[in-house]
């Protein structure tokens, strides 16, 4: 009999030494492996990989699935809110549909929340289109009750152009924030993320 073995879907093998089972979980890949959100465009599921505040610059690995530390950002900067992308969406820039979300506390890397999709900025990257969708967190009672970007105070959007504008500066890399694009803008680009992705990754 082989001493490997399935129970309750978990792959597990018997360790012949101490007779144990030493169990194997199988992990979704957070981007592939999670779905949008059952009430998307307005309400998507969101995997954060950088918490408010931080100078860490994490990213999912594409081939693994695991949150890499991409680098620590070069100059005096800390992320203004939450970062991180929507799963199954596919953006012109060959990454998941980029998020940020409002909360009234920094999350923890890896968690998945459910956002209400609020507004977008709309940026260019290194001379690549780079959209963020921007949103609030849905059970965050605190924040929650923003519905439209244009309810945000000025400040917001100050900080938010300062920030990404400048942090690459001392990486000799350029950035520049277009515009921010109301409500239907957003859910336009979710949508088409979302679409692009289905188109993108059924053929393979």
């Amino acid at each position: 009999m082989s001493n490997k073995q399935f129970a309750r879907g978990n792959l597990f093998h018997i360790d012949t030494n101490t007779n144990y089972r030493v169990y194997m979980m199988t992990v979704l890949h957070p981007w592939h492996g999670v779905h949008y959100g059952e009430q998307a465009p307005r309400i998507v599921n969101s995997i954060i990989e950088i918490p408010q505040g931080s100078r860490c610059k994490y990213e999912i690995d594409k081939a693994s699935g695991l949150l890499k530390l991409d680098r620590v950002i070069y100059s005096s900067f800390y992320y203004p809110c939450n970062y991180g992308f929507i799963p199954r969406t596919y953006g012109d820039d060959k990454d998941p549909l980029d998020i940020l979300v409002l909360t009234t506390l920094p999350v923890v890397p890896l968690t998945l929340m459910e956002a209400k999709i609020i507004g977008v900025m709309q940026m260019i990257d290194s001379g690549d289109a780079d959209d963020k969708i921007i949103a609030v967190a849905a059970h965050d009672p605190g924040i929650n009750h923003y519905n439209n970007i244009e309810e945000l105070p000025k400040h917001f959007f100050d900080e938010l152009r300062h920030f990404f504008e400048e942090y690459k500066t001392l990486e000799n890399k350029a950035v520049s924030v277009n515009e921010f694009g109301d409500k239907a803008r957003a859910l336009q680009i979710v949508d088409e993320a979302i679409k692009l992705y289905k188109e993108t990754f059924s053929k393979q």
